[in-house]
């Protein structure tokens, strides 16, 4: 089974994915840790990626389709993988089916986790963090005892530049931008799995095992 795992930020993605692992005893591909491994390991893709990055350049995709394509190709992945992350954009999802066409597979699903800005928004705002131990608390899911104050050292808890509210908005948008045409191309083909992602975890990992059958 050929999944690939789309999601906004906030919306727990990082969470199912791991139990999706677990699950189906599947690799997860993701384009950050093949970029890790390739520039690690050195190969030829990986080396060139690292001329991108030392240039503060985003890798390009002819290089990203090959180390999907190199990943894809190892022992692990022969009963199935995890693309998390990974296609962003239109021409990367085409290039991926030429790649995938090529190797004898194709994509299964497309699992969309679906959750409201205004709950997003909440999710990500509502992340505090203790300046002395850094330890995290979440003002909706996790609050520390006594407001503004680590329950673990006492510390002064704070919200990271990142977790305020233009700036979740922004990176908002700009998932919206990028993953709608690509939530769209997979539609069209019958691959979107659309997953409502309010609720426990377990709920929302109920329905995801659903789609997949």
């Amino acid at each position: 089974m050929n999944i690939i795992l789309l999601g906004p930020p906030g919306a727990g993605k990082g969470t199912q994915a791991k139990m999706l692992i677990d699950a189906y005893g599947i690799p997860q591909v993701s384009t950050g840790d093949m970029l890790r491994a390739a520039v690690k390991n050195q190969t030829p893709l990986g080396l060139e990626a690292k001329k991108f990055m030392d240039a503060g350049q985003l890798v390009t995709d002819e290089v990203v389709i090959g180390l999907a394509k190199d990943r894809i190709a190892e022992p692990d992945a022969a009963k199935g993988f995890m693309l998390d992350g990974f296609p962003r954009t239109v021409p990367q999802a085409e290039a991926l089916d030429k790649v995938l066409a090529g190797m004898g597979k194709t994509i299964d699903h497309v699992i969309s986790i679906e959750v409201a800005s205004d709950e997003l928004l909440g999710r990500l705002t509502g992340r505090r963090t203790c300046k002395a131990c850094g330890q995290g608390f979440h003002v909706m899911f996790d609050p520390p005892k006594v407001a503004g104050k680590c329950d673990k050292c006492g510390g002064e808890l704070y919200q990271r530049d990142d977790d305020n509210e233009a700036t979740v908005s922004n990176r908002l948008k700009v998932y919206d931008a990028q993953t709608k045409p690509l939530i769209d191309y997979y539609q069209a083909k019958g691959l979107l799995r659309p997953i409502d992602g309010v609720g426990s975890i377990d709920a929302i990992f109920g329905r995801i095992k659903s789609v997949l059958g």
